[in-house]
């Protein structure tokens, strides 16, 4: 890494960037560098070009974009008019320049100030570190082997340091990738042989490196799509943790709301109601009294859904059908105000909790919970795909569909969230409504690994993410919004070999995220379950825990060697 002076690698404050990547079509060898790219941020990729012409229409594109990153071969540096090209994009734009193989013609480039990576190899493997140093993934220490100029003489070189994923092989942290991978492949198409789900993505990360990755079986029983690892799911109760949570989280730590007070402290709607007195800490851990779950959507009335959008019905819900506008507001809302409330104090978990966290931390931040994520979190961790609301952000293939709802919505669900309550609130609630690919869960389950950081930044302070992550009740195994480790061995949950310090969480549509500090550990699994009708198989078959023990097993096996 050399011209690091100003720490412009790792790239950080990626909420503020518009990045693109422009390199040499010709280089195969160098697609690999593009695709690792695009797993830490938004990238446009534009080829380097192969005339004059081209380089005023590729510098208009161009000038939109704050950071650019530049891949080449070494031969490369000797065209006079790309070094042009690239020392004026430079001028107001921060510029990364990657170079591949000879490094003869880097003593060209002694007046040039932006940062530049060398590897004097041109190969897959040089491409996909040189991608992830850009971000972090992996380290920069090596130091320069010969002298190329009077700048770049022997020994010179920046060195940094690792802040984000890594994508490795599992042989690297000495774990039998095969015999892994083989393991989970069994268990995955016994789950796809049995009809549990169509599809899925499993996804390992142990010390901050993704060791496993893979997509399984097709998006329906068609078997018309493949499912990709690139692919969308609906997370359903992941959004507890991943949208919800984290909002409570930021809000407590900064003294915006404090746990021990009240509903109605908060929230003048519920001052009028038995639900005054409750307070927030019995709400995030389910012991608030609130009765499981309201079926909302088998009290709709004729004329409460509409095939057609309009101002009367603006609120969609699915393709083709929208909702009453206000209809949440007017009628779920009050009503989950209004229910029954049981003794505090004993768990019984509920999905009102986390309507009610929703509302709270919008009273409280101003901002709707689905543009507040993305500002807070999303955006500067670099989760891409991240959301609410899909379908308005991605094409409807890369979406991973759900049940075929032939009762409520009458259609196919895809891209749209298959929780009845939270597609009547507009697919945005506290409980259910964020999607999401697995790399992006990953980012997030690595933040919390880290204790609150990531990528050079600090989201939560380290007390902050211990305490809602451990165990916060006498009455059940539950964190603070999060799902434990059960003490009750005989459950073996979330599985067998889990260790006492795993959090997590499960979602209805066949997905979870599991947590595991003692092993620094991020176990992800993706499906749909629900399609095209709910199915228990998934469960009774105990996939995801038999998947998360394979891991283990691996890693045990590793540690025994």
């Amino acid at each position: 890494m050399l011209n690091n002076q100003s720490r412009i690698v790792p790239l950080r404050a990626l909420q503020d960037r518009r990045i693109a990547h422009i390199a040499n079509i010709d280089e195969q060898t160098l697609s690999l560098f593009g695709e690792l790219l695009d797993r830490y941020a938004p990238i446009d990729h534009f080829a380097i070009p192969t005339n004059t012409e081209s380089y005023g229409k590729l510098d208009e594109r161009l000038k939109f974009y704050n950071t650019l990153i530049l891949a080449v071969n070494g031969k490369d540096l000797g065209n006079k008019r790309l070094l042009q090209f690239i020392n004026t994009q430079a001028i107001g734009k921060q510029v990364i320049l990657a170079v591949f193989g000879d490094g003869t013609k880097l003593g060209g480039l002694d007046f040039v100030r932006f940062p530049i990576l060398w590897n004097p190899e041109l190969t897959e493997e040089a491409a996909s570190h040189a991608a992830m140093s850009v971000f972090g993934g992996i380290a920069c220490t090596a130091r320069l082997p010969q002298s190329f100029s009077t700048k770049y003489a022997a020994g010179a070189g920046f060195t940094t340091e690792q802040t984000r994923l890594a994508y490795t092989d599992a042989a690297l942290l000495g774990i039998d990738a095969q015999h892994l991978g083989a393991s989970i492949d069994t268990i995955v198409e016994e789950a796809i042989r049995e009809r549990a789900t169509p599809g899925a993505v499993v996804m390992v990360v142990k010390n901050g490196k993704v060791i496993f990755e893979k997509a399984y079986g097709y998006h329906t029983y068609d078997r018309l799509t493949p499912t990709e690892v690139s692919n969308i799911f609906d997370l359903a109760s992941l959004t507890k943790i991943m949208a919800t949570t984290p909002s409570v989280m930021r809000l407590t730590e900064r003294g915006v709301i404090h746990l021990d007070s009240t509903m109605g402290y908060y929230l003048l709607q519920a001052r009028n109601t038995n639900k005054n007195k409750t307070k927030l800490r019995d709400v995030m851990l389910h012991e608030a009294g609130f009765i499981p779950y309201i079926p909302f959507y088998r009290e709709l009335k004729s004329d409460d859904l509409s095939p057609d959008s309009s101002a009367a019905y603006s609120v969609k819900v699915a393709d083709g059908c929208y909702i009453r506008t206000g209809y949440y507001e007017e009628v779920m809302w009050s009503t989950m105000l209004q229910s029954k409330l049981n003794a505090s104090g004993s768990y019984v978990y509920s999905d009102i909790s986390m309507y009610v966290m929703k509302e709270v931390t919008e009273h409280q931040t101003g901002f709707p919970i689905q543009d507040y994520i993305q500002q807070e979190f999303y955006r500067p961790l670099g989760m891409k795909t991240a959301g609410y609301g899909p379908r308005e952000r991605f094409g409807r293939n890369r979406i991973v569909p759900t049940e075929n709802d032939k009762g409520f919505r009458k259609t196919l669900l895809q891209g749209y969230v298959h929780d009845q309550g939270a597609a009547m609130a507009g697919g945005i609630a506290g409980h259910a409504g964020l999607f999401a690919t697995a790399n992006d869960l990953a980012i997030y389950g690595q933040l919390l690994l880290n204790r609150g950081a990531y990528g050079g930044d600090r989201y939560f302070r380290a007390e902050t993410v211990d305490l809602f992550t451990s165990r916060q009740s006498a009455n059940s195994r539950r964190g603070l919004g999060f799902d434990r480790w059960d003490p009750d061995t005989s459950k073996h949950y979330p599985s067998k070999l889990a260790s006492d310090a795993t959090f997590g969480h499960t979602g209805y549509t066949g997905t979870c995220i599991w947590i595991d500090p003692k092993e620094q550990l991020v176990y992800i699994f993706l499906s749909n379950r629900v399609h095209p009708e709910v199915s228990t198989k998934l469960i009774s078959l105990n996939i995801r825990g038999r998947i998360q023990d394979a891991v283990y097993e691996a890693i045990q096996a590793a540690q025994k060697n």
